[in-house]
């Protein structure tokens, strides 16, 4: 019985603990700060505008690429308010991982010889965003975190129930498909003689 309750709480620990666990298999992403983040959140799209301007790819770029737009997918594409800057939404922690994405993806680029010059200038003009900001020093619970091509990070979805901006969001989406439906299936008819 103590035996049991000793796997289940190691077993639980674990589970709890992205460190412990060896990474996926996959491509390995490094981590980012939390004030990395927001500052790769506004370049993002320059970066994928970089991504898509490439024709020569390689399964590498194509990994990085389409575990980036998968990642985004599933943290709702950056919508819910509180994804970047707030560490207790549940999203924030997908959010580090589709950034996270981003920014390996344009560090690979810049070994890719059609995307070599942009993508060190973008980098440059990220690089020097950080310093001013101090991006850097800015740390959150997942800063520490690596992420692979071989796992999606998920929100945390129960807890959307203890997240009051995510809360709103949910329950005014629910609003609004139960409007919509109404509108569209509920409203009476008039019937033509």
């Amino acid at each position: 019985m103590t035996t049991a309750l000793l796997v289940m709480l190691a077993t639980s620990a674990q589970a709890h603990s992205g460190s412990s666990a060896p990474p996926p298999p996959g491509i390995q992403i490094p981590s980012l700060t939390h004030g990395q983040m927001a500052v790769i959140a506004r370049y993002r799209g320059d970066i994928l505008a970089l991504a898509q301007a490439q024709t020569l790819t390689d399964p590498t770029f194509r990994r990085l690429y389409n575990h980036g737009n998968l990642q985004f997918t599933y943290c709702l594409w950056g919508l819910m308010p509180g994804s970047l800057g707030d560490e207790e939404s549940p999203f924030n922690e997908c959010s580090h991982a589709y950034l996270a994405t981003a920014k390996a993806l344009l560090t690979y680029m810049a070994t890719m010889p059609s995307a070599e010059r942009d993508a060190k200038a973008l980098i440059s003009d990220i690089d020097a965003e950080m310093v001013r900001s101090g991006a850097s020093w800015i740390l959150c619970q997942y800063s520490g975190e690596a992420f692979s091509t071989g796992a999606v990070v998920e929100p945390r979805w129960r807890d959307m129930f203890f997240h009051l901006p995510s809360l709103a969001v949910l329950l005014a989406t629910i609003a609004a498909l139960i409007a919509a439906g109404w509108s569209i299936f509920g409203a009476p008819r008039s019937r033509v003689a």
